[in-house]
């Protein structure tokens, strides 16, 4: 077993961090500057809205639309072969072993690559989810490859690594989840010798495979999830993680001016925001750094000299009440009440979350009744139809008895969430928040919390929402 370097420092570049060819430069100095001080891994995602195309090229093949998928294809080749072009220097490239006639051969394999699978969907006729998963892969398996390549070019030393030959992951398509045992021991026989010959592995996000080799996807957060555990299997000093935002911020600076930059926050407070809509690390992502107390920053790579925002295990004393607030317009609440007293509501309720959970559908907050045992939970606007399906194909029999009283939609609501691991056993917290939302003449709906006290959840009128968002984060001196 290769050695574990010293001080590794694991960087994950998201979309629009390599968004184009000018972007994956700024990303190629910050590998680069920080190659030259200690070993480095580096993630990156696909170029920003490249998986939306290669999905749509995929609906486009299960409906047969030939000329839609032709266009599709064309557009995914033409924005890496004019990317490749900008960013391989051809009188370096000649000394560095890369050159742009190697970058167009390499992009014209990956997109032939995908042209296959999407050729077998329009012959089957629908989408299966294997197939699905190792087709928008191609996204950032293009991304490292150009960024390898540029590197390249400079005269450092680079390889592309495709994930699914270093991530190892259960059979769930469209949302695998990794065998972290099984991942330490590819991951390192792939990673570890790259790095001991000086050279930076340049990882795919997103992706990984099977243990029999069957590509598969992580699912929502998943490039930034592929850069936690690849720093939690080789042993990282830290993960560094480059959006487009100076960091973890209070608020919504678009809905409340004043937010501002939380120096630090801890993988719990930071879970519920991005769990609540901020955009932050998906909560995910920090489940394999916890154990290890890896230390994490999220920092803006439009903006490198900016600090960012640590995320630490947990803070020093002296944090009391509320740390950020966040919001989510959309979404969509979902209620349902008992008939009568025939089927428990605890029954009810049961199998509704056990079919969501099925059908991969996140809860992100659930209120309930006590006499009447009716409840209400939200979902995201996007996965609403599939959340009604899943129930109502779990309830068939309650619902064709009449046991329940149907299933009410409401689309015109959005989620606040209070977070702060400070709150729990900071009296007046919650009365507070009620207070100013209230003079702000914004109905509240439901509210959640659970027993940590970590986060306060409160669903209200969507038209209200904003109003309500500024209420709070004055009200608790954010």
């Amino acid at each position: 077993m290769n050695n574990l370097p010293d001080n590794l420092l694991v960087m994950k570049f998201g979309g629009t961090s390599v968004g184009s060819a000018e972007r994956m430069k700024a990303a190629c100095d910050l590998i680069a500057a920080e190659a030259a001080r200690r070993p480095v891994v580096a993630v990156v995602s696909a170029m920003s809205k490249i998986t939306d195309l290669l999905l749509d090229a995929t609906r486009q093949a299960e409906a047969g639309d030939r000329a839609g998928l032709n266009y599709s294809l064309s557009q995914l080749e033409h924005r890496h072969l004019t990317a490749a072009d900008a960013l391989v220097l051809t009188k370096q490239a000649a000394s560095a072993k890369g050159s742009p006639s190697v970058a167009h051969q390499r992009i014209g394999e990956i997109v032939a690559d995908f042209r296959r699978i999407v050729d077998g969907i329009q012959m089957l006729g629908h989408r299966p989810p294997r197939a699905v998963d190792e087709a928008i892969a191609a996204g950032e398996r293009l991304s490292a490859l150009l960024v390898a390549e540029h590197l390249k070019s400079r005269g450092i030393a680079a390889e592309a690594v495709n994930a699914a030959e270093a991530i190892v992951t259960d059979a769930d398509f469209n949302n695998a989840s990794p065998l972290m045992e099984a991942t330490e021991k590819k991951a390192r026989e792939r990673i570890l010798p790259i790095l001991e010959a000086g050279v930076i592995p340049i990882v795919t996000g997103f992706n990984g495979a099977t243990a029999d080799g069957r590509p598969t996807t992580l699912g929502r957060g998943g490039s930034d999830f592929s850069a936690s555990i690849l720093a939690a299997v080789l042993g990282a000093a830290e993960l560094w993680i480059w959006t487009d935002v100076d960091g973890i911020m209070t608020a919504d600076p678009r809905l409340v001016p004043d937010a501002r930059v939380l120096e630090e926050i801890t993988y719990s407070e930071a879970a519920e925001l991005a769990y609540a809509g901020a955009k932050v690390l998906h909560p995910r992502t920090l489940a394999p750094l916890r154990e290890r107390r890896i230390p994490v920053w999220s920092k803006n790579s439009f903006a490198p000299e900016k600090p960012g925002t640590r995320i630490v295990p947990a803070l020093a004393a002296g944090n009391p009440g509320a740390r950020a607030v966040t919001s989510m317009a959309k979404v969509a609440m979902i209620s349902l009440e008992p008939a009568g007293a025939e089927v428990g509501g605890v029954r009810i309720m049961a199998r509704t979350l056990d079919s969501l959970s099925r059908a991969n559908v996140e809860v992100l907050a659930l209120s309930s009744s006590s006499y009447r045992q009716s409840f209400c939970l939200l979902v995201r606007d996007e996965e609403l139809d599939e959340a009604t399906q899943a129930i109502e194909s779990a309830l068939t029999l309650e619902l064709a008895h009449g046991y329940v009283n149907g299933i009410e939609v409401d689309r015109e609501v959005g989620l606040l969430a209070v977070v702060g691991e400070g709150m729990r056993g900071f009296s007046g917290v919650a009365g507070r928040i009620f207070t100013a939302i209230s003079r702000e003449n914004v109905n509240i709906i439901a509210i959640a919390q659970g027993w940590s006290e970590l986060t306060i959840a409160i669903v209200v009128r969507r038209d209200g929402l904003e109003k309500a968002v500024r209420a709070v984060h004055a009200e608790c001196h954010l």
